[in-house]
């Protein structure tokens, strides 16, 4: 009886060094994890703070979700800067994964986008070399992305997509559409690859609104219902504020029980100068972020 006595406080004391050994082992994988979200987290504040801007008869508003999973950071973003011919540069986009990689090639994608805009400001060309860079840099991720060009003078939008979901667009008499213009593969996979544009015209009073996917598509809600949800709290709220429209918009995530973060961004044109004489709603300028 003594020696089992013996043998099982052995056990137990090595039974507890084991337990000991791996708790400590979890706590610094637990710290490592939590260094990797903070890193994650900074570099997307940083790139989602920059001010978006402002124009007389456009006016931009942005929004972006955090993934839900606390442990997770996502790789979307939206900007918005002046070019060298006086347009404006739009772009929406989400880069494959949710780590700290994924967030540091989102901030790259984005250099590389507003770089090549030094260039050429031409929707199509802009995705084209960007996506030949990020071929060639090989970072072994893929992006998503629309990039669009506002000409102040014109009024015309003209934009490209890279393997990124439509944009809505609803225009005050009613009319809304789901904006499915063709596109090309997702930047960063193959090198060579082109990217059609369309041009349009923003007269009257509308807004352009650009996602990301995780606004309309979760485990349980396809991509399709998402984006009908979002077109038609679109086509009755094209007149409001820029930022109230995007505050609704990024609500539409709350439906879809998605895991992934989401980015909203309004272009809302037109009316908009009548709008502040009259005493309607005042435009924000610019989203929260």
């Amino acid at each position: 009886m003594p020696r089992r006595r013996t043998d099982s406080s052995s056990g137990t004391a090595e039974l507890l060094n084991t337990l000991g050994d791996l708790t400590g082992r979890i706590l610094d994988r637990i710290k490592v994890q939590q260094a990797r979200v903070e890193l994650a987290a900074a570099l997307q504040r940083q790139v989602l703070a920059a001010e978006l801007p402002v124009l007389p008869h456009l006016h931009v508003a942005g929004r972006y979700a955090p993934a839900r999973d606390g442990l997770d950071i996502g790789g979307d973003w939206y900007d918005g800067f002046l070019m060298p011919d006086g347009s404006v540069g739009f772009v929406i986009g989400d880069v494959q994964g949710h780590d700290v990689e994924a967030a540091a090639v989102m901030g790259q994608v984005r250099t590389c986008l507003r770089a090549v805009a030094t260039a050429t400001t031409d929707p199509a060309e802009v995705l084209r070399r960007t996506n030949d860079l990020l071929v060639a840099m090989d970072y072994g991720l893929f992006v998503t992305c629309s990039f669009l060009r506002f000409d102040p003078v014109t009024s015309e939008l003209a934009d490209a997509r890279a393997g990124h979901i439509p944009a809505v667009w609803a225009m005050a008499d009613g009319r809304c559409d789901i904006v499915l213009n063709d596109g090309g593969l997702p930047l960063g996979i193959r090198a060579g690859e082109s990217y059609p544009s369309t041009r349009r015209p923003l007269t009257g009073v509308g807004a352009f609104v650009l996602l990301t996917d995780g606004v309309v598509e979760g485990p349980s809600y396809p991509i399709e219902e998402g984006l009908e949800q979002v077109a038609g709290l679109v086509n009755g709220a094209c007149r409001t504020d820029p930022d109230e429209l995007a505050a609704q918009v990024i609500k539409v995530a709350d439906l879809t029980g998605h895991s992934d973060d989401a980015a909203v961004l309004v272009l809302r044109y037109g009316g908009l100068r009548d709008e502040r004489c009259s005493g309607g709603s005042q435009d924000k300028r610019q989203g929260d972020r």
